[in-house]
């Protein structure tokens, strides 16, 4: 199979994760890098063996199929669309935009173009989640009827050195950790039906802890503590909370519960385990051996499964389309709170394909 040609815009420190991961999958040819300080691009090409473009000149090279988008979230959109107009396809990193009109603008523009829209998080394609898909789908929890999904934290400001952006819209708990939920319960349980919720912002300034800036204030301007409830089209009753509010807290990460057992799943930031399991009639919970591989940290993950799809023209699993929806439901869950009302969700997705277990590390398709 015919690898496919990669460049990627935005060098920041994540970039060394997708670059080094790109290097496993022979269907991935990361050839450049790009970012608006050259000096940036520079610096990362040579400790990688790449080449370094503007992003202009980087979009302008034509033998380039697939741009991986690892800008900051309020350049998502900008960016992508760049790319996508470029005749390229696109992964980006999460969210998908930070405006929900956006998200609808750069699919509509993808499919004008005839190319895809790749987005993360990927954690659910690691080992850990696709071993609670296969339990899923092979019946262990009988028919899936709720779920639980909480993100409790005090916030970043404590260890970041430069955490304003996490506190403006766009971000926030709900925007920055409520798609590794979200995409979860979504690629467990398919498509969201309708949300209701409440948000608050809880301490309208925050205080730098670390870092050349330690002390120095930052205004909050988003929500820092949303609580929602979700139903699935399958039926099933979701609550999510997305919290920068809390101290301290024993709430599990991810539950979902079925007529015929309970499945306790992984941090969704994560790609390993554990699983639980526990079913009707037993009072102590299994572990369960992980079913699949890419248990450790393995973003690109999603990018890999984008390229062999457009190789094999089949539909790749961390999807624009999921994406959208994703990030539908998180502007719905505000909505909701400003309106007292439930928002019925206009996007669809379908559920992503779970994958096969036993593939070797390396490969996606069978």
């Amino acid at each position: 199979m015919t690898p496919i040609q990669v460049g990627i815009i935005g060098c920041g420190n994540i970039s060394d994760i997708y670059l080094k991961n790109g290097q496993k999958f022979e269907i991935l040819d990361i050839v450049a890098v790009a970012d608006l300080d050259f000096e940036r691009a520079a610096a990362k090409a040579k400790l990688f063996d790449l080449q370094a473009y503007t992003p202009a000149d980087l979009l302008a090279d034509p033998a380039l199929e697939l741009v991986i988008n690892l800008t900051i979230p309020a350049a998502h959109y900008e960016v992508s669309r760049a790319i996508i107009d470029s005749g390229k396809s696109v992964y980006s990193e999460k969210p998908l935009a930070t405006q929900l009109d956006d998200g609808r603008q750069l699919l509509a523009a993808a499919q004008a173009k005839g190319v895809r829209v790749g987005c993360a998080p990927d954690t659910f394609l690691g080992g850990g989640l696709q071993t609670c898909r296969k339990l899923i789908d092979d019946g262990a929890i009988g028919q899936p009827v709720a779920a639980t999904a909480f993100m409790m934290s005090h916030g970043p400001e404590g260890w970041h050195p430069n955490p304003d952006f996490f506190y403006q819209p766009g971000a926030g708990p709900l925007f920055d950790m409520g798609p590794y939920y979200l995409t979860t319960l979504a690629a467990m349980l398919g498509p969201i039906r309708r949300v209701t919720g409440s948000a608050r912002i809880s301490f309208p300034e925050r205080i730098i802890g670390s870092g050349p800036r330690k002390g120095q204030p930052i205004q909050v301007n988003t929500p820092t503590h949303v609580a929602g409830l979700l139903d699935f089209a399958s039926g099933a009753v979701g609550t999510l909370i997305t919290s920068f509010d809390v101290w301290g807290s024993q709430l599990p990460r991810l539950e979902i519960y079925g007529s015929e057992g309970t499945l306790a799943l992984p941090d969704p930031n994560t790609f390993a385990g554990p699983v639980f399991l526990r079913q009707a009639g037993q009072t102590e919970w299994r572990e369960i051996k992980l079913t699949h591989s890419y248990t450790e940290n393995s973003r690109g993950l999603g990018v890999a499964d984008l390229a062999y799809a457009l190789r094999s023209n089949r539909p790749h699993r961390a999807n624009g389309t999921m994406a959208l929806h994703v990030l539908e439901a998180m502007q719905a869950f505000l909505d909701a709170s400003q309106s007292g009302c439930h928002v019925e969700l206009v996007s669809r997705c379908e559920q992503p394909a779970a994958l096969p277990a036993g593939l070797p590390v390396g490969v996606l398709d069978e």
